[in-house]
């Protein structure tokens, strides 16, 4: 199969790519905007697969989508871009906007006419998404589902949801074969220092404080990469067409438990060099419109497709820190003017 993915050089992305080499014989066209999130060391990496060929591209351009598609001919399309920091999103809405809605449209609008134009029997688009679309979730009140309403709180949150209704209208009315998966909070190798996994360990390699909103108490369920990909490959193949698939990674965890665990395995491993880690923990100002709970039923991706997570977060979490710390050279990379508290 020849797959256009977009967003490929981004964490997940990146993570999604490596498997694909390692585990498949898909030929992959990976178009990447190559931001300040963008993995320039795993572009490094996969220069010499024979599987890839990497462009540099936004998906705001539609004109260079369209000429990507006229060169490549895909078979399917997985749409990883988007902006993702909810931060930022709050500061300043309209790249979220841009990219999330507009830079989706577009790819929608060239995948609609390029299988109108060619009538490619088999052709998909997977739109990959995100559990914030459905707002939050009170303690012990069930678990996202796919007839959970929409209900965003944070302008990333908001865009994401307006592209997902746009996958679904453009499947509706021009019959393009779309699938969309919803997945909640990612976390392992090659994430950007934004995101509360990644920024919790660089400031303990840097010793400087650990901002956590509120009191930590907001409960994310985890799911490791590595999991991740293998469900969306499995999505891409198998999944049925018009259908939504939540991934969700079963490990149910507060924010302040994450920091504490990633401050135990470093001082673990830093042991000779500072005492507890914890003592870096700084209680913050809460992020406005914070959702308190995400959790989702997979169930569906399981009884259909035979996915289920594979790593419990307390093994995912150990193998995660040990990545950042034996990975010297990435974190070096890291421009570090451009990440801020997650």
């Amino acid at each position: 199969m020849k797959i256009l993915i977009t967003g490929g050089a981004g964490f997940i992305g990146s993570n999604l790519i490596i498997y694909m080499i390692k585990k498949t014989q898909h030929e992959l066209i990976i178009f990447d905007k190559l931001t300040y999130a963008g993995d320039p060391l795993f572009l490094k990496e996969i220069s010499k697969s024979t599987q890839c060929t990497v462009i540099e591209g936004d998906i705001c351009d539609i004109e260079k989508l369209a000429e990507v598609f006229r060169k490549f001919k895909p078979d399917a399309v997985m749409n990883l871009a988007a902006e993702s920091h909810v931060d930022k999103s709050i500061t300043n809405a309209s790249d979220f906007l841009n990219t999330n809605i507009m830079g989706t449209y577009n790819l929608l609008e060239v995948s609609r006419q390029f299988f109108q134009k060619y009538n490619k029997s088999n052709f998909r688009f997977h739109h990959i998404s995100t559990d914030e679309v459905f707002g939050d979730l009170a303690q012990d009140t069930g678990k996202f589902t796919t007839d959970t309403a929409y209900k965003p709180s944070s302008p990333y949150a908001a865009s994401k949801a307006s592209s997902d209704h746009l996958v679904r209208a453009w499947s509706r009315t021009y019959g393009l074969p779309t699938i969309i998966s919803n997945c909640s909070n990612n976390y392992g190798p090659r994430q950007y220092p934004e995101k509360l996994i990644p920024y919790a360990i660089l400031c303990c390699l840097k010793q400087k404080q650990i901002p956590v909103y509120g009191d930590g108490s907001q409960i994310r369920d985890w799911l490791h990469v590595d999991d991740h990909v293998i469900a969306l490959e499995l999505v891409l193949r198998k999944g049925r067409v018009g259908e939504t698939y939540l991934v969700g990674g079963c490990n149910e965890v507060t924010n302040i438990e994450v920091v504490h665990m990633i401050c135990d395995h470093i001082d673990i491993y830093k042991s000779d060099k500072f005492h507890s880690h914890t003592k870096l923990i700084s209680y913050v100002k809460d992020r406005a419109g914070h959702d308190l709970r995400y959790a989702i039923d997979s169930s569906k991706l399981k009884n259909e497709l035979s996915w289920k997570p594979s790593l419990q977060f307390e093994e995912g979490i150990e193998k995660t820190v040990a990545w950042y710390l034996e990975n010297k050279e990435w974190m070096d990379n890291i421009k570090t003017g451009d990440y801020q508290k997650y």
